[in-house]
């Protein structure tokens, strides 16, 4: 269904911007659909996506190519985080963050608050009140959670594989006993 939307290996691998990467691209293991580079690239595409709000893309394909892992998987990915998931998925991490590191949470944010990450820019003292406040329960929340779902999507990649392989092989056993007992009959 994604491969309508996502470029072929081919329109990748022939792209002026990415040439630089030479015989890297052109590596397999990034293209190949088994169960641990597949794995690799939802736990990677899982990690940015949750991990950081801007370049998931670029940044799990760069991982993608480093560790080997399924670099359109690993694009699709990131898209566990998106316009509709980024409010409930950045309250929880800095609801988590703050309950890691201790700090109460306020009852409610105030517009001050909430812009404090676009002031953060004009004055480093500004951006470390931010970090202090806001920012640091946010950033220890969002490792926490990127570090988590990475996990997790790595090792549940890992066991849908193997029972998905499991069931088709029950399956085949079914089938050709079920082909063997109809020839057994038929013979008799």
């Amino acid at each position: 269904m994604l491969e309508r939307f996502l470029p072929t290996r081919e329109a990748i691998t022939q792209s002026r911007m990415l040439r630089w990467l030479g015989p890297r691209l052109h590596d397999p293991l990034l293209w190949h659909v088994n169960r641990r580079s597949v794995a690799r690239g939802v736990a990677m595409g899982v990690f940015f996506g949750l991990m950081i709000p801007i370049a998931q893309i670029p940044a799990a394909a760069i991982a993608s190519l480093l560790l080997r892992g399924n670099l359109l998987i690993a694009a699709a990915s990131t898209l566990v985080s998106n316009p509709l998931t980024y409010g409930p998925l950045y309250y929880f991490a800095y609801q988590l963050g703050a309950g890691v590191i201790g700090r109460r949470t306020p009852a409610a944010l105030t517009a001050d608050d909430v812009e404090a990450p676009v002031r953060a820019i004009d004055s480093l003292a500004q951006a470390w009140a931010w970090i202090g406040g806001i920012g640091q329960p946010l950033l220890v929340g969002m490792v926490i959670m990127a570090v988590t779902g990475a996990l997790v999507a790595y090792w549940g990649t890992q066991l849908v594989w193997r029972l998905r392989v499991a069931a088709r092989r029950r399956r085949q056993r079914r089938e050709r006993s079920a082909r063997a007992s109809a020839q057994a009959i038929g013979s008799a």
